[in-house]
């Protein structure tokens, strides 16, 4: 199963979220080499975090012909009516310590706790089958969504994780999703519910992604 995403920490906590799995998982560079850089990512049009998981994984099951499995997350926060929501990725700012202060300018008018949560969508799309008359023709095999609740915290704290981990404060740890080990992380997060429930319907569907 192909894992659609060229973000190193995403592949890292897919594979520990999937390591008990029944499948083989294979990233963009293994399946598409050294020149997987020709393949354009596909614009993520969605205006919610399913239609852009859904988006990706059909765009690469069809390109590579591979089971593919994509997801789309980002952090939601109250105050900002759910921004930045799928556009996290794409919030103002070059490096995530530039998005930081940004959210932190924004936020300031805001009374706290200031409320949030993270949010991801997981898609399985067959790659197998014929080529389809037009886009989005196969139904996805599987699809979940995960959220984890939590605040933004006055400034980031810690420098593991990856994304708004540093400023994404969960209160039963009483400390930031950026200052906790992966296992620790994936424990509690949305990026992990997801992807549990991705493994557990891999194992109550054997054979599901057998030719």
């Amino acid at each position: 199963m192909l894992i659609a995403t060229t973000n190193e920490g995403k592949v890292r906590e897919i594979r520990l979220a999937l390591a008990d799995a029944p499948v083989e998982l294979v990233t963009l560079d293994q399946a598409l080499g050294a020149g997987h850089s020709a393949l354009e990512p596909p614009e993520e049009t969605g205006v919610t975090f399913a239609e852009n998981a859904f988006l990706k994984a059909d765009y690469y099951a069809a390109s590579t012909g591979m089971t593919t499995v994509a997801e789309d997350s980002g952090l939601v926060i109250d105050a900002l009516d759910g921004r930045p929501g799928v556009e996290s990725a794409r919030y103002p700012g070059d490096t995530y310590a530039e998005k930081f202060r940004n959210l932190h300018r924004e936020l300031a008018g805001h009374a706290r706790p200031w409320q949030a949560r993270y949010v991801c969508s997981v898609a399985v799309v067959d790659g197998r089958r014929a080529p389809r008359p037009t886009p989005h023709a196969t139904p996805a095999l599987f699809t979940c969504e995960a959220t984890v609740e939590g605040e933004i915290a006055e400034a980031p704290v810690g420098t593991n994780g990856f994304g708004y981990d540093p400023i994404f404060f969960y209160p039963p740890y009483g400390t930031t999703l950026g200052n906790v080990d992966d296992a620790r992380k994936l424990a509690v997060s949305h990026r992990g519910h997801a992807f549990r429930k991705l493994r557990a319907w891999l194992a109550s569907n054997p054979g599901v992604l057998e030719s």
